[in-house]
Order: C-alpha cells, then structure tokens, then sequence
C-alpha cells in the first residue's frame, strides 16, 4: 500500500556531493518518521539519519556536518544532501517511512553511491 521510489546515486570523487531523493505514495498517515539507511556488501545495514513529521531530525556519528536530512512541508518527500563525501560512505541508501498507526516501516529499493578517486 505504502511505496518509495528513491533516486539521486551515483559515482562521486572523495570531497564530492551527491542529494538523494525519496517519494512515498500511498497512505501516509500524519503520525510517521522517514529516513535513510544504508549498507555496504557484508555489512549490516545501518541508520544515517531520521526525520519526524514536525521535522525534527537526527544523525548518525558519521556523517554529523556533512549530511543533511529534509521534508519540505512535511509531507512525503525526504531528501537527503550528502557533502565532503568519503569513500567510507560507499553502499547502497535506502528510504524508508514509518507509521506508528501500523508498527510497521516501508523500504524503497536503495540507490547505490560510490565515492571513488
């Protein structure tokens, strides 16, 4: 019912910017957290950053000062502007929504960002 379509990967040298997109569709309740998470071959996946229908936001450690999570009128459109990229942040990103009326996320289908000389 809930879908995310996720754009805005691609190839970056180090010290590069990259800005991922994420539109969900469907029923959107007014009570839910979007965010992106990524995950590198092998690696668990992880949290990078979050950001509430009141547009309260948080990050992970990593990426504090370089990355910046957005909801433009709090609707169903995060972005997510990537900055002073490192090859540590090479993975696949992936969008995601939670809904607290269901307990339950949504996942897009990752866009992959490398960050290679």
């Amino acid at each position: 019912q809930v879908q995310l379509v996720e754009s805005g990967g691609g190839l970056v040298q180090p010290g590069g910017s990259l800005r991922l997109s994420c539109t969900a569709s469907g029923t959107i309740f007014s009570g839910n957290v979007m965010g992106w998470y990524r995950q590198a071959p092998g690696k668990q996946r992880e949290l990078v950053a979050t950001v509430t229908s009141d547009n309260s936001t948080s990050y992970a450690d990593s990426v504090k000062g370089r990355f910046t999570i957005s909801r433009p009128n709090a609707k169903n459109t995060v972005y997510l502007q990537m900055n002073s990229l490192k090859p540590e942040d090479t993975a696949v990103y992936y969008c995601n929504c939670y809904i607290y009326l269901h307990s339950q996320y949504y996942w897009g289908q990752g866009t992959q960002v490398t960050v290679s000389s």
